[in-house]
């Protein structure tokens, strides 16, 4: 997997990245889209989604911070970008935790083609029919093989599904990547989770496999949270310095950190 190859595709074309999103953690979310070299746009009125979607080269959704007025806005940008043909991922925080979150997390599957599954073990379990609940958006137990749960889901709905933990899974009906980079320091910072659904967002702008896509952008913002944890004392200083290693994120530091497979 040539991860730099996709990284410097997203730097180049620039792909315009439309979320809906964790209103926590929308700053954080714009932030590492831009930091690495993409353009994001963060809009969410009804009136306007369907619209922005089409000038979008990926649609991002997060369910953090739901109403059901924000799920329907949701829809219509998601088939919106159904049309145009471009990759919608979704990132279902904080399923597992209520029956709301379950409902509507359900509804954006089943009404609108979701390209990317993106979540924590307990968040793709729920999705998946598994029986376990989620700690708010932290992540429950999840006694279940993990890979099988993700293939099985990816196969029921044709898309790539992500779980993202110690060790990140990516897989799609037919392959999987298991992506190892990344920090404990990651578990400290609020927003660690919306971010890796951004930079997955900008990679599968730019590369139509998008299991490989989003396997080399967790790998990419793992390095970069292993460069910024080296340099930092505690969450606020590694949060601050994230942003500046994904932009200063180099062949070579790729080459020497890269830990997939």
């Amino acid at each position: 997997m040539n991860i730099y190859e996709l990284l410097e595709k997203v730097r180049s074309q620039k792909p315009v990245v439309h979320h809906l999103t964790n209103w926590v953690t929308i700053y954080d979310c714009a932030q590492i889209v831009k930091s690495l070299g993409a353009s994001p746009v963060m809009a969410h009125a009804k009136e306007e989604v369907a619209q922005m979607a089409q000038i979008a080269s990926a649609l991002v959704l997060n369910i953090g911070t739901l109403t059901p007025d924000f799920v329907e806005a949701m829809k219509l940008a998601a088939k919106s970008a159904n049309k145009k043909g471009i990759p919608v991922v979704l990132d279902v925080c904080g399923a597992g935790a209520t029956e709301l979150r379950d409902k509507k997390a359900l509804e954006l599957l089943n009404e609108a083609r979701i390209d990317i599954i993106k979540g924590n073990s307990s968040e793709i379990a729920r999705v998946a029919g598994e029986n376990v609940m989620t700690k708010g958006v932290d992540a429950g137990n999840v006694e279940k093989d993990l890979i099988i749960v993700a293939k099985n889901l990816a196969k029921k709905y044709n898309c790539t599904v992500v779980i993202t933990g110690k060790e990140d899974i990516v897989t799609d009906p037919n392959k999987v990547y298991i992506v190892k980079n990344g920090h404990q320091m990651m578990t400290h910072v609020v927003g660690t989770g919306c971010m890796a659904a951004s930079v997955i967002g900008a990679f599968s702008a730019v590369e139509k496999d998008l299991a490989l896509a989003s396997a080399a952008a967790l790998s990419c913002f793992g390095i970069a949270a292993e460069c910024a944890a080296a340099k930092s004392k505690g969450p606020m200083e590694f949060k601050q310095n994230i942003f500046d290693c994904i932009y200063l994120l180099d062949k070579d530091t790729i080459s020497k950190m890269q830990k997939t497979a």
